[in-house]
């Protein structure tokens, strides 16, 4: 696991994974890599890698190893996304922790877990999804397409930010693809959170 150096992590694809929640969360530390403040190395361009072949598990079993993301792997499940997550790749994952899920509205999250609003949860994870791996040294600004099909803005002023949310760990190697953590769930613009949790 690296630290961000320059621009660092990138993607996110409405819908597919998955912010180290506190500086002093100690188990978060251990399986994610803290970012630094700010960067300031300029930008690689972004070109999609290959799988690292030192890793040991899938995006799903990385994800699952670390309890700062089980809300996570529990919205795969419900969204039947785990065979896909499991699968050749290489994907790039923007994973918001447990935290950032508990920071949607009120209701949102069980809205999205209920077999009603499967849509919509597909959607949300997907939106996290890049379908190439995009390690944190080969990021760039721009307009991202995400596995779900629409982009997702990505900046690199003052460190590395998805739709305005900050990257806050990257590189977490997994044999199918790399994982960043990000403070925040990206919601598409066509899912509305107040209409599920009403």
């Amino acid at each position: 696991m690296k630290h961000i150096r320059g621009a660092a992590a990138l993607a996110l694809a409405g819908a597919l994974m998955l912010a180290a929640c506190g500086g002093d969360d100690s188990s978060t530390d251990t399986t994610v890599a803290a970012t630094t403040a700010a960067t300031t190395a300029p930008a690689a361009t972004m070109a999609p890698g290959a799988s690292d072949p030192m890793a040991t598990g899938d995006i799903v079993a990385v994800a699952s190893s670390n309890p700062d993301f089980s809300t996570l792997v529990k919205a795969v499940e419900a969204a039947g996304l785990v065979e896909t997550l499991q699968g050749p790749g290489p994907f790039t994952v923007f994973a918001p922790t447990n935290e950032a899920f508990a920071a949607l509205p009120a209701g949102v999250l069980d809205a999205l877990l209920l077999p009603a609003n499967k849509d919509a949860l597909v959607k949300v994870l997907t939106y996290h999804v890049l379908p190439q791996q995009v390690m944190a040294a080969d990021v760039t600004a721009g307009d991202v397409p995400t596995v779900e099909g629409q982009t997702i803005a990505v900046t690199t002023d003052g460190g590395v930010k998805v739709n305005g949310v900050p990257v806050i760990a990257t590189d977490v190697a997994a044999s199918n693809g790399v994982i960043h953590v990000i403070g925040s769930v990206l919601v598409p613009p066509d899912v509305d959170p107040s209409k599920l949790a009403s």
